[in-house]
């Protein structure tokens, strides 16, 4: 027996009538509830699936019944499955706990034997380090996620982790470019990891993916080479991991809330692209260079140089480079490229 079989206004109107009358007649009540017979027929079913109408010795004639008798007969067979299912369970903990103190201790000493980075090339390898690395988080989670917007199929995946760790209560705080604000994906997926706690927000450039689990834990990505997942360092060392750790606070500080709702902020996140655009090209950076380092595509990186190079009335790159220094439409202070973005422009 289902859901499907909760009793509806029909249903109940219809036990009432037979229970005055003393017998279900389907015609009766129908014209009696001004309903069509159909309704009838279905609600009989309802009732007699739920032991409400049962037959008179082996005839047709279906009678009502009294509830108490069939709420018995429905209840008493799921108690008696719960109470197996809980002595099933407890069976399980305690078989399951006699390992359990064998099983850490070994782990430990597994772990103590780990190398303070260990490089592994194969992607599901790392990508099951990073669940059991989840598994274990317990304070904070914070990443860099560089390149623009994510695929909606990845940040499903994210959000059901995200929101996992966020109930039990792990802080989460996450890195993107500036660039993810135009992916209706990510917004939509910042919306839902925001409402539940977690924090988000965009900085110009960033150099490249990094998760970390409770300042203990660092992966770095390898270099993809061809289209396959690259694989990842792991990283330990205590000094790596709080240097990782100081670089994060260090471009987070600086960085712009991710809030979906707010113009104001989006508007400054432009024209922060904007002097990064005009810095960059000012260096004499070439144009794929300047979109993979914002996490643009080339062609919408070309729109805005186009744009910027009529506006300041360029007719070629170099050109374009001269006027703006000239011009100083980059301030001083801006001069130079982050820190942490540790990118040779000459790529």
């Amino acid at each position: 027996m289902g859901e499907r079989l909760l009793l509806d206004g029909v249903a109940v109107d219809a036990y009432a009538w037979a229970l005055r009358k003393g017998v279900f007649d389907d015609e009766e009540i129908a014209a009696g509830l001004g309903v069509d017979v159909e309704l009838i027929v279905q609600a009989r079913e309802t009732l007699h699936e739920l032991r409400l109408l049962g037959p008179v010795g082996s005839g047709p004639t279906m009678v009502p019944l009294n509830p108490d008798v069939a709420e018995a007969e429905l209840v008493t067979p799921l108690e008696v499955s719960i109470a197996q299912r809980r002595q099933q369970i407890a069976g399980i903990h305690r078989q399951l706990r006699v390992l359990a103190e064998v099983y850490r201790s070994h782990e430990r000493s597994a772990t103590d034997d780990l190398p303070p980075i260990r490089v592994l090339d194969d992607f599901e390898e790392v990508r099951r380090e990073i669940d059991l690395a989840r598994r274990r988080c317990t304070e904070e989670r914070i990443s860099l996620q560089p390149g623009g917007g994510r695929s909606a199929e990845m940040l499903e995946q994210d959000l059901m982790q995200t929101l996992e760790m966020r109930r039990r209560g792990i802080r989460i705080r996450t890195l993107y470019q500036h660039t993810a604000r135009s992916s209706l994906a990510t917004r939509t997926y910042v919306r839902q990891i925001c409402e539940e706690g977690a924090e988000v927000r965009t900085a110009e450039e960033l150099a490249e993916r990094l998760i970390i689990y409770d300042r203990k834990l660092a992966f770095i990505p390898k270099e993809r080479t061809g289209k396959e997942p690259p694989g990842a360092a792991i990283v330990s060392d205590p000094t790596l991991v709080a240097y990782l750790c100081r670089s994060f606070e260090s471009v987070w500080q600086g960085s712009q809330p991710f809030d979906v709702g707010r113009t104001i902020e989006y508007q400054q996140v432009a024209e922060d692209l904007r002097m990064s655009i005009l810095r960059l090209m000012a260096m004499g950076v070439k144009d794929e260079v300047i979109a993979r380092r914002l996490g643009m595509a080339t062609r919408t990186c070309r729109r805005h140089i186009s744009a910027i190079m009529e506006e300041i009335g360029a007719t070629s790159r170099f050109q374009a480079g001269l006027l703006i220094g000239r011009q100083g439409l980059i301030p001083d202070d801006q001069a130079e490229l982050p820190v942490f973005a540790g990118i040779d422009v000459s790529e």
